[in-house]
């Protein structure tokens, strides 16, 4: 690990200095090396799926599967962030003082970048392009499921860089996966300028109460969706499926139901037909007490609405109008994504106005909250704090500022 944290400081200084055209021609070489790799890293990855899938469910083994196209869809991302503006180097403001002394604030890069984060194999190039994109060094520390996925992705990466005469030290991969490499990252001052781990709400937690170097909390997300009175039923059903049950392993997908009790005599057993009876993989329903008394379904608990469940259950809960349902999540979300179905601009505004989250939809799904769909290329995590960033974190959350002041002989 030492070894590692020296090199990925040496290599600092390198990778800020690379221009535009050195970091676009890379990450093209990098996707070039990932395709042409498949073979390879779907090897390495069936072996992952082999050692995992007799420890974790079928929904996280979906998480951790990768196919050619899953592959060819992370050579893409690279590309897309190539196609991307340069987020380094921008003068984000200036101001000239009356006595002629020049003030300039201009973005840079972080530094050296770590990200910890689980089963995911994609996180792998999204992270190690998001930073080179925006100069700075990465070290990747993976879980032990996707390891030998993970190592094979870094190396066809690394060959990449290499391509281009660009050091390999500017995308690092932890080879242990144990917990005392994730203390050794989160205790690396000197080392890493920022932390940002990309999981389960244990990682994070462990994470923010252990580090000792600059961390986001990104990625757990007990996501809400709001039916208020005078939603569109056929509107909000799409909604509802899409967010739960599209794929229903990641951070942005609907974990919690709250249904106007006005309508919900007559929604919820249609919400029933479509997410139970008309699905091969039917969606687990937990009731509270109201809802239990219009369709059946499983008690819900005490915990049952402050649970990311990363599978097919649904927290329903029914809510007496938008101020309820305001509460509602304010005291249960994590601040992740939020949504109401309404046909009222005054439920909308309300709604929007009053929810404290890192994204807000009025009639539209929470899947959306993505860096690919926000336009970010791809994403480093969602951060679901509020200093530096908050939402999909892309090119410019990865960036700090400095101050650059120009004068002729001022002195104060």
């Amino acid at each position: 690990m030492k070894t590692m944290l020296e090199a990925a400081k040496a290599a600092k200084q390198e990778v800020s200095r690379l221009t535009e055209s050195q970091k676009n021609a890379a990450l093209e070489a990098m996707a070039d090396a990932l395709l042409a790799r498949t073979e390879g890293i779907l090897a390495a990855n069936a072996l992952d799926l082999e050692a995992a899938k007799e420890t974790i469910s079928q929904v996280m083994l979906d998480r951790l599967r990768l196919t050619p196209e899953r592959i060819a869809g992370m050579a893409e991302g690279m590309r897309q962030v190539a196609k991307l503006p340069d987020p380094v180097g921008k003068v984000l403001s200036e101001h000239t003082r009356a006595d002629g002394l020049k003030i300039q604030k201009v973005s840079v890069p972080m530094g050296v970048v770590a990200i910890i984060y689980e089963s995911r194999p994609n996180v792998t190039s999204d992270a190690a392009a998001l930073a080179l994109k925006s100069g700075n060094v990465c070290i990747l520390r993976g879980g032990k499921e996707a390891f030998r996925s993970a190592s094979a992705i870094v190396s066809a990466l690394r060959e990449g860089l290499k391509f281009r005469g660009i050091t390999e030290n500017a995308v690092n991969l932890v080879q242990d996966t144990s917990r005392a490499s994730a203390t050794a990252l989160m205790t690396a001052n000197g080392y890493v300028d920022l932390l940002i781990p990309r999981g389960g709400a244990g990682l994070i937690n462990a994470c923010v109460r252990t580090a000792t170097v600059p961390c986001i909390a990104t990625g757990t997300g007990i996501c809400h969706v709001y039916v208020e009175k005078t939603a569109d039923p056929d509107m909000a059903l799409r909604i509802i499926e899409n967010a739960k049950t599209s794929r229903p392993s990641v951070c942005n997908a609907e974990e919690v139901l709250l249904v106007d009790k006005a309508i919900a005599p007559q929604f919820l057993p249609k919400l029933r037909q479509r997410l139970v009876t008309d699905r091969t993989t039917p969606v687990e329903l937990r009731l509270d007490e109201t809802a239990a008394s219009i369709i059946p379904g499983t008690p819900a608990g005490e915990a049952d609405f402050d649970t990311e469940f990363l599978d097919y259950i649904l927290a329903v809960k029914c809510v007496d109008g938008v101020e309820e349902a305001v509460a509602h999540i304010a005291a249960h979300s994590t601040g992740h994504s939020e949504a109401i179905v309404t046909s009222s601009q005054e439920a909308a505004r309300a709604f929007t106005a009053g929810v404290d989250s890192a994204a807000v939809y009025v009639n539209a799904s929470t899947r959306f909250t993505d860096g690919g769909e926000f336009g970010l290329g791809c994403e480093m995590g969602i951060s679901t704090q509020k200093l530096h960033a908050r939402g999909p974190m892309g090119l410019q959350e990865l960036t700090t500022y400095k101050y650059l002041i120009f004068g002729n002989g001022h002195i104060r």
